[in-house]
């Protein structure tokens, strides 16, 4: 589920991020890039210095992943502003916003993790959402401008029997407040305008679809697991339709995100704790991380020698030799000495570096490498 920019909205699993993967190894654009300071030119010799004449603290080099249990109220954006602050961190970036009017898990990638955020993406998510029934609005969610109304409300069995047609495949016509361009301009920013925004439909793929309790006739709570560029707000609208009644979100949380579950989440008070205890000495922000290649759990390994690694360092390609080296190929990362070193794609008999990290700096504490 996220938040259209700009608008403050539920919207569907993910924003449109076709820009973001043109480039799969390349720095991330869109929504999605690391959140970077403004680059502002100034000659006054005080500019580098805060209040009192004290030096600016130098922003020093975090490299991981934190799974923040966002907090409802609070945009993605300002999550990862939070996150580059606690950790002083020179570099941050989110893995898919989630709007403010919803809680649950906010991967953020720091540091060299950045490189590693389309793979996120492209992982499942799953949430738990509320339907609130009897009102339609335009954007789909609690805080649109209701467009149609209806006194009727569907039966628990009534739901049940429907479910099965908006689980695998489906085609699904996103949101009207969404990012998806149209004729170069966001759908969002159309809409907003006033403008009469048609968008197609798509296929999208829900991989399951459960009705977890009904607590009333007005509201139904499910839970989905479902496919990137799926949009929740649009599913709870159809189901609405085809039910004779209409419907929109009125509650959401994020508990999946790629290879992270509720299990990684850390709620921003127990975070903002941990910075405490370790501003003073008594703990580490490194128990806070979790290690870069987490982002890569669905990618084989590749282990390489120090020889084979200094030349990958370097962006050189290296041939794979004896009865050792993979005969698959595809996207691997390496590592060396169980130290991630790059990603990389395995063919034609050589190991060719696509994206090299340089974790050094603050990195995950050794027991964070391995998952619960």
């Amino acid at each position: 589920m996220t938040m259209d920019p700009a608008h403050g909205t539920i919207g569907g699993e993910e924003t449109d991020q076709r820009d973001v993967q043109k480039n799969n190894f390349a720095d991330l654009g869109g929504d999605s890039q690391p959140h970077q300071e403004p680059r502002r030119v100034n000659n006054d010799p005080r500019a580098n210095k805060q209040k009192g004449n004290q030096p600016r603290r130098d922003r020093r080099d975090v490299h991981g992943w934190v799974v923040l249990d966002k907090p409802i109220g609070m945009t993605s954006t300002q999550a990862v502003a939070v996150l580059k602050r606690l950790f002083n961190a020179k570099r941050a970036g989110h893995a898919g916003t989630l709007d403010p009017l919803a809680s649950g898990g906010l991967p953020i990638a720091l540091g060299e993790a950045t490189k590693t955020v389309p793979f996120v993406m492209d992982g499942r998510k799953r949430y738990q959402f509320t339907v609130c029934w009897g009102e339609e609005r335009d954007t789909d969610d609690i805080e649109g401008r209701v467009t149609a109304t209806s006194d009727q409300r569907p039966t628990r069995e009534a739901i049940q029997a429907l479910l099965p047609r908006f689980t695998g495949v489906i085609e699904q016509i996103p949101p009207r407040y969404s990012a998806i361009k149209v004729q170069g301009e966001r759908a969002y920013d159309l809409a907003r305008d006033g403008e009469v925004v048609e968008l197609a439909p798509r296929p999208v793929e829900i991989h399951h679809l459960t009705l977890v309790d009904q607590p009333d006739n007005d509201r139904t709570v499910f839970e989905a697991e479902c496919g990137k560029g799926t949009y929740v707000r649009a599913l709870a609208r159809d189901m609405g339709r085809i039910l004779g009644t209409y419907g929109h979100i009125c509650a959401l949380r994020r508990t999946l995100v790629g290879p992270f579950d509720e299990n990684d989440m850390i709620p921003l008070d127990q975070l903002e704790a941990l910075c405490d205890r370790a501003a003073s000495g008594e703990g580490s922000l490194a128990d806070a991380l979790m290690p870069v290649e987490t982002a890569l759990d669905d990618i084989p390994a590749l282990a390489v020698t120090r020889a084979d690694a200094a030349r990958l360092h370097r962006g050189q390609a290296v041939l794979l030799r004896g009865r050792d080296a993979p005969t698959s190929s595809g996207t691997v990362y390496v590592t060396v000495a169980g130290r991630l070193l790059a990603l990389a794609e395995v063919g034609n008999g050589e190991i060719i570096p696509k994206r090299v990290f340089n974790l050094t700096g603050l990195t995950a504490s050794t027991g964070r490498n391995e998952r619960n």
